[in-house]
Order: structure tokens, then C-alpha cells, then sequence
């Protein structure tokens, strides 16, 4: 491999970088729709046409951001609290994101649809599948997905103004009703 070959590899792979970082940055200050690609271009210095020879797409670079965030280390399944109240965090910050959206209405992008779709499930319906195949419970794989659906449609709704009571509470007490209501493990606050 000649030095040129190499300089362009580190290039690659800071320019690389750059993006997911400031991606990272961006969707958690300003939430997932109102992030650009010019702005996430902006802000790791770069011309933001390398999103899509890099990532694919807004939404694949979403899935990359959540990767580096949590590796590939299995989660705990959203029946506990604190990966609830993680994932409801999450959901409040950086607004309707593709994870969410794609449990209720298909991505355009087909990469992004398959990518989405297969980080929604390693992510939040497989943890549970498993913990419910633990337990014994029968139809393991409906249950999850009712679950996680479940959770999606509340976290969407949040946003959309449609549940007055839902919109004006405080996350905290969202995922409280929600572990009270699917019966998760963790105490509810009295209230």
C-alpha cells in the first residue's frame, strides 16, 4: 500500500468520524427531524454529500449513531426500568426518530427500512422476545412485538399534541404509567 493509499484511508475514516460525531451531537441537542444533513456537514467540517457515501441516508446514519452509542452488546428488554426510562429519554430529546417511526409506517428509503427495521428488532423486540421465552409465556415473539409497538405508539404520540394529558406529562411519569400498565418490573411511584 502506497502512502497516498493510507493518508486517504485516515482521511476516510476521520471524515468518517466526524459525521457520526457530529451527528451524535446534533440529533441530541436538536432531536432527529429538526437535524439537516447540511448542518450535520457543517458541523464536522465536511461537505455533507459525504453523509451518503459514507452512511446511505439520514436514516442509516441514525442506526450508525445508535451503534456507537451502545455497541453491540445486548440491551435489557423494556419491561425494566431504567432501559424504559433510557429508551423515553432518548424519544424526548431527539424527537420522533426512525426507530420509532418505523414500528407504525415504512421508511422510503429501503436501506433505511431494512436497516431500521433490523436494529428495532437486536434493540428493543428481541430482549423481551428472549425474556419472555425465559419465562415460559407462550407466543414470545407476538408479545414482544405487541410490547414494543405498544411503547412506540406512546412515544410517538407524545409528539404529536393528539393525547393532551400524554403531551403535558412529565417523561418520568410516562414510563411509570407504562411499566404500571405492561406490567414491568421496577417500583411505580405513588402519585
Amino acid at each position: 500500500m502506497s502512502g497516498a493509499d493510507a493518508g486517504s484511508r485516515r482521511n476516510s475514516a476521520r471524515t468518517r468520524e466526524a459525521l457520526l460525531r457530529a451527528a451524535t451531537e446534533l440529533f441530541s441537542e436538536r432531536g432527529y427531524d429538526r437535524t439537516t444533513i447540511r448542518e450535520i456537514g457543517e458541523r464536522a467540517g465536511v461537505d455533507p454529500a459525504l453523509i451518503a457515501r459514507y452512511f446511505g441516508s439520514k436514516p442509516l446514519l441514525y442506526v450508525e449513531v445508535l451503534r456507537a452509542e451502545h455497541g453491540d452488546a445486548a440491551p435489557d428488554d423494556l419491561l425494566t426500568e431504567p432501559r424504559l426510562r433510557e429508551v423515553a429519554e432518548r424519544a424526548e430529546r431527539r424527537g420522533p426518530v426512525p426507530l420509532l417511526r418505523v414500528a407504525v409506517q415504512p421508511l422510503s428509503d429501503g436501506a433505511a427500512q431494512d436497516a431500521t427495521r433490523a436494529a428495532l428488532r437486536s434493540r428493543l423486540v428481541d430482549p423481551l422476545r428472549a425474556r419472555f421465552e425465559r419465562e415460559g409465556r407462550d407466543r414470545p415473539g407476538l408479545r414482544a412485538d405487541v410490547l414494543v409497538a405498544a411503547v412506540a405508539g406512546v412515544l410517538l404520540a407524545r409528539h404529536s399534541g393528539a393525547f393532551e394529558d400524554l403531551a403535558d406529562a412529565e417523561v418520568d411519569e410516562v414510563v411509570d404509567v407504562l411499566l404500571e400498565t405492561l406490567g414491568g418490573d421496577g417500583p411505580a411511584r405513588a402519585r
